[in-house]
């Protein structure tokens, strides 16, 4: 592996969502990420065919059965050796398999000790079922997103799992990881998708208590009710996204558009807003989605096309950059962020559970011995 988390090692115990994401983050900046998978029954096969599950990626996988508790045992002698525990399950469920915070302290003091949940580990909530638009909706977020006349959209997964989630314990366990460089003391993190979400919320938060922010949906600046921050639809049925919030952007897009600003209404006139996007929509209709771009290339409109996912990968900018990247046979995302000098790559695809437990074992420092006891236990899978 390279990148600059090269020589870290993380123990991930396999769940689905933000917690596999965050681990592949890390695995694609250079950590050895050592994922506890459960034993596939004879002849069954994962539910997401491994090449297409991108959240697994530059990891590797063990199966065991974490039931039994020769497993249990082996994952704490695999925490002896490592820097980061992430796991994503309901509150309480880590402790009742031996396995909670203080177990694993136990093993290794300078343990970082990450929780991933949409609630949080308190709260009457706490371990209650919920998915992303539940923790989404608590938040008040998912409130402010979509048209007025009509009930908020799912803004698919993103703002709640990967945002405030994901995003979030990646901050957190580098965080912790560089404060116990200094003290040689783990702790614990609690990652809440309301917490990050919240956190994240906090321009919106300040506005609405300082009187510029509405309730009601498209009806601010970001949020779809400035006509010159929405999408519009285009004479090919495709669609326009612009941005020029900034009076000089604004006075650009204006002039690409072929309109006269001296007669139209002030730009944040809130009032003249509903006409302003009725006057953008004709606009915007009469040309196509790539006529538009063509007028606006460097003219700083802040006018983009609105690509599908299809259409993305082969978008010059996306292109020059190497946003994508073909890996096993398959168009991945290309790690993010970069790095000058300690370069992340694609160094894994996703393996099949437990493909690669012997291997594994043997460079995390468990014998020979130990791993022929679990596969006679039953307790792991020997492939």
């Amino acid at each position: 592996m390279t990148g600059p988390l090269d020589g870290f090692r993380v123990v991930e115990m396999g769940g689905i969502g933000p917690a596999p994401f965050a681990c592949a983050l890390l695995g694609d900046l250079g950590a050895d990420v050592l994922r506890i998978d459960r034993i596939l029954k004879p002849g069954s096969e994962p539910e997401l065919p491994p090449r297409f599950d991108f959240y697994n990626r530059s990891k590797r996988s063990i199966a065991l059965d974490v039931k039994k508790p020769e497993a249990v045992a082996t994952i704490l002698k695999l925490l002896e050796q490592a820097d980061i525990l992430v796991e994503g399950f309901r509150p309480g469920v880590m402790e009742r398999l031996g396995l909670g915070p203080a177990a694993c302290h136990a093993a290794n003091a300078s343990l970082i000790y990450a929780r991933m949940t949409g609630w949080g580990q308190s709260g009457p909530l706490a371990k209650e079922a919920g998915h992303d638009i539940n923790y989404l909706a608590l938040t008040g977020a998912l409130h402010c997103l979509g048209d007025d006349d009509r009930p908020p959209p799912p803004p698919l997964n993103l703002v709640a799992d990967l945002g405030g989630g994901a995003l979030y314990l990646v901050v957190g366990v580098l965080a912790a990881a560089w404060e116990a460089k200094r003290s040689g003391r783990g702790q614990t993190i609690d990652v809440a998708m309301i917490d990050g979400v919240t956190h994240l919320m906090s321009a919106f938060q300040a506005f609405r208590q300082q009187g510029t922010w509405s309730e009601k949906r498209a009806d601010n600046i970001v949020d779809g009710g400035a006509p010159f921050y929405r999408t519009y639809e285009t004479k090919d049925g495709k669609y326009v996204a612009v941005g020029a919030i900034e009076p000089h952007f604004y006075a650009n897009l204006i002039e690409v558009m072929g309109l006269d600003q001296r007669q139209m209404p002030a730009q944040n006139d809130r009032s003249a807003w509903p006409m302003m996007r009725s006057v953008f929509a004709r606009v915007f209709a009469s040309r196509t989605r790539d006529e538009w771009v063509a007028a606006a290339t460097g003219r700083d409109a802040c006018l983009s096309p609105v690509l599908t996912i299809d259409e993305a990968p082969s978008h010059p900018q996306m292109k020059t950059r190497d946003v994508y990247a073909m890996f096993d046979g398959v168009r991945h995302p290309s790690p993010a962020p970069r790095f000058s000098r300690t370069v992340s790559e694609l160094a894994r695809p996703a393996p099949r559970p437990g493909a690669d437990g012997r291997a594994a074992l043997v460079d995390w420092g468990i014998s020979p011995g130990d791993r022929q006891a679990l596969v006679a236990a039953g307790a792991m899978a020997d492939l």
